[in-house]
């Protein structure tokens, strides 16, 4: 399909130049209405002021110019007013398309714009202070996805994960422990202020108590070490109950330990760039454009957030990555250009880099909003969500909306087994196919490249065809958003009018001829929902 639009672009254009029409970058996108053409340009409407006269008219004039060749695969070429140019596509060529999915198979689809290149997704990246939320659940699950788009498109990636177990929350986190830990043996004890007060630290103290014993003192390093290894171990189980792994974890600590942090600070205050305040260390980012200074290290001396990343970032730049991606909620919104901004002041280039914001979750039961509260132990941890609704409508949900957006997460849409539930709605789809594929089989029919793709000239046939054949289109798309909700709702559109082609068009029938053409119709369906789900990390089942 793309290399039909391109023909069509060349036609127009050189028709412009033998009409001396000034140049105009123009789009070619289906029409509002079917019925006009397949495909349609609004060319004349942005040449009407050039030229002085009625759009219309200019359209007739690039039409009759268009009509003097025979551009290959197009029947008919009409006017709409405005002054729209539709283009009506033979439906031989729609019919073609459905053998090139079927050769091309799970590979249909897959671009090259990532070929030899290497690209870096940081996701997750929850500090291990306790088990991972549905917040962090959105964020694994579209840095995962991400991942997927970008290995479709050719790219190397490198799932990493960045984390850091020296902070106050580490030390509070090691706190409760130990504070538990004196409660169950009835000893004295003083829990910390904003202390976390889940029941999994308990059951850390108790662990401890079992394989430790009772004699451990107050300050021991053992129970923020045991709390941290026994965090870490459950947030790789819950992220692996998603099907997500990471190639790489690396800890903050490790720039303060490599010297890194010292190397950043005395490099921005050899350009003037740090300076002292009350007490505080201050990043003098109005120097570089910004309305105000920021904060480096408080005069606690406790960092800021922008300290460590920064040298953290200039770390990934120094892995020589063509592509860098961070995926962040929204509290991030003030701090990740501060970041960049540090980055260029010491002369790096920072365009590769991209940071993707996503809203946060609300978790819908009944029509109410479940209250959360990490500190205050009030969540639904990842792994009762994916206990709840399963996997698959975890991934689902989580990347159904644009990231851009507040996701509302229905707990009772997402446990109903019905047409109602989009996860149910595309699988049953692929289900659906594979069981007349195997009623097929059972008639005697086997697919092979024998079918008469020319039979497939009903309506609906083709409007298959057309949804299926913008595939790759819709992945160069979501690549270049980055935006996993475009192939989540190409899917659902697929899945929509296979079963209105389905509820008007029986495959098997006495018509073996028909029958084997519609076989490799239902076929090519299936590979690209298959593909489609493979990319959003579902499953693409085969009887439900």
């Amino acid at each position: 399909m793309k290399k039909l639009k391109q023909q069509i672009i060349n036609a127009v254009s050189n028709s412009l130049t033998s009409l001396a029409y000034p140049k105009k970058e123009f789009s070619l996108a289906p029409p509002k209405n079917p019925e006009f053409g397949d495909l349609s340009t609004n060319i004349s409407l942005l040449l009407t002021q050039n030229l002085k006269r009625p759009p219309l008219e200019i359209a007739q004039s690039i039409a009759k110019e268009l009509n003097k060749e025979l551009l290959r695969h197009i029947s008919k070429i009409t006017v709409t007013p405005p002054g729209f140019i539709n283009f009506k596509i033979d439906e031989s060529f729609y019919q073609s398309k459905v053998k090139t999915i079927l050769d091309e198979n799970d590979s249909f689809g897959k671009g090259g714009l990532g070929a030899k290149k290497t690209a870096n997704v940081e996701f997750v990246s929850a500090n291990p202070t306790g088990p991972l939320t549905v917040g962090h659940g959105r964020n694994a699950v579209l840095g995962d996805t991400v991942s997927n788009i970008l290995e479709w498109q050719g790219f190397n990636v490198t799932r990493e994960y960045y984390f850091n177990d020296a902070g106050r929350q580490m030390r509070i986190l090691g706190q409760s422990v130990e504070a538990r830990y004196f409660e169950i043996l009835g000893k004295k004890f003083e829990f910390p202020k904003d202390g976390y007060k889940g029941t999994y630290i308990k059951d850390i103290a108790q662990t401890i108590i079992d394989n430790l014993g009772v004699n451990l003192s107050a300050g021991d390093s053992s129970f923020k070490e045991k709390a941290e290894k026994s965090i870490f171990d459950d947030i790789k189980k819950s992220l692996l109950n998603l099907g997500i792994h990471f190639d790489q974890f690396t800890n903050e600590k490790t720039f303060y330990e490599n010297g890194e942090i010292d190397k950043l600070l005395s490099e921005l205050r050899d350009k003037d760039l740090i300076y002292d305040k009350e007490g505080a260390t201050w990043f003098r980012a109005t120097a570089l454009g910004k309305d105000q200074d920021r904060v480096y290290i408080k005069s606690t001396g406790e960092p800021t957030y922008r300290v460590p990343d920064t040298a953290y970032h200039r770390d990934k730049i120094n892995r020589g990555f063509d592509l860098i991606i961070d995926i962040f909620g929204a509290d991030h919104a003030d701090t990740y250009p501060d970041v960049l901004l540090a980055l260029e002041s010491l002369g790096l280039e920072t365009d590769q880099i991209k940071v993707l914001l996503y809203q946060f979750v609300t978790l819908l039961r009944g029509g109410e909003k479940i209250k959360m509260s990490t500190r205050e132990a009030n969540f639904v941890t990842m792994d009762e969500l994916v206990n709840e609704v399963g996997p698959d409508v975890v991934r689902y949900f989580f990347i159904m909306r644009s990231m851009n957006t507040h996701l509302d997460f229905d707990l009772e849409l997402a446990a109903d087994q019905s047409d109602k539930n989009p996860v149910f709605y595309l699988q049953y789809a692929h289900a659906r196919i594979c069981n007349i594929i195997k009623h097929g089989q059972e008639s005697g029919l086997e697919l092979g490249d024998n079918f008469d793709s020319t039979l497939l000239s009903h309506p609906e046939e083709l409007n298959l065809i057309q949804h299926m054949i913008r595939f790759p289109e819709i992945m160069e798309l979501a690549f270049e958003n980055l935006e996993p909700q475009i192939i989540a709702n190409t899917l659902q559109e697929l899945a929509t009018r296979f079963h209105k082609f389905y509820g008007q068009c029986h495959v098997i029938t006495e018509d073996r001829a028909l029958s084997n053409a519609r076989l490799a119709l239902i076929t090519s369906v299936k590979v690209i929902l298959g593909n489609g789900l493979k990319i959003l990390g579902l499953t693409a089942p085969e009887r439900m």
